[in-house]
């Protein structure tokens, strides 16, 4: 799938149940770093510091990693995470863009940047972000 011809900042998401990761990126270096991560209280996310973060970036668009099973398939937080995508666009009026994430947290444990047990949400929200940038 092409992407859209979005130029500027990004923000990428990785939702979660407990918590959602946030990294910015760029579409000149098709980069993203993390950068928070957010509570989430069984999925309901926290609008308020969302908003902070989408008025302190200014992101021409917003990216949403939708999980999936190694097939393709939705899991169960597939829907979730696709009305949590419904949601920000519905909320803050920016496009809001998906891609499949499904090994997202995988590639972010194992870089190294973290210990065993801390949370990765930020570094896989990157990941995410890096590759919607990159299809």
């Amino acid at each position: 799938m092409n992407q859209p011809k979005v130029q500027g900042t990004l923000l990428g998401f990785d939702y979660g149940l407990r918590r959602i990761g946030v990294a910015v990126g760029q579409t000149v270096t098709q980069t993203a770093n993390p950068l928070t991560i957010l509570p989430a209280d069984n999925g309901k996310a926290d609008w308020e510091q969302i908003a902070d973060l989408i008025r302190e970036w200014r992101p021409a668009a917003l990216v949403v990693g939708i999980p999936a099973h190694a097939d393709g398939s939705d899991n169960e937080l597939s829907p979730r995470a696709r009305r949590f995508a419904r949601q920000l666009q519905g909320r803050f009026g920016k496009p809001v863009y998906s891609v499949d994430e499904h090994l997202s947290s995988h590639a972010a444990a194992s870089t190294g940047e973290r210990r065993p047990g801390e949370a990765i949400d930020d570094l896989a929200a990157a990941r995410i972000l890096e590759d919607w940038l990159k299809q």
